[in-house]
């Protein structure tokens, strides 16, 4: 495997005025004007965290979880259980109530 060797000064030079910000720009605002550029998808319990208004570490002290485990639920990466999915799923569409709780607690 190779190393990846740092760039000289010459070179990044070199890159750096190949490049055409501008014009990248303008082509991103095209894309996204016209719904063509990448659609991001949220996850469930980003989702519901989001409309819930509380940090990953609010979030996940409600549910009973590290943070570790909510960011590897929010990532893709593990799926939560039946009970934590129920919760999210009550969080999602009332996110008052979580609100609620987080105030009591």
């Amino acid at each position: 495997m190779k190393s990846k060797k740092p760039l000289t000064d010459e070179a990044l030079n070199a890159f750096e005025s190949s490049l055409d910000i501008a014009a990248e720009l303008r082509k991103s605002v095209k894309e996204m004007i016209a719904r063509k550029g990448t659609k991001v998808t949220v996850s469930p319990v980003v989702s519901a965290r989001i409309k819930s208004g509380l940090s990953q570490s609010q979030f996940a002290a409600l549910l009973g979880v590290s943070v570790r485990t909510l960011q590897e639920w929010e990532q893709g990466r593990r799926s939560p259980s039946r009970a934590a999915k129920t919760l999210i799923s009550i969080a999602e569409i009332r996110p008052e109530v979580l609100r609620e709780v987080a105030a009591a607690a």
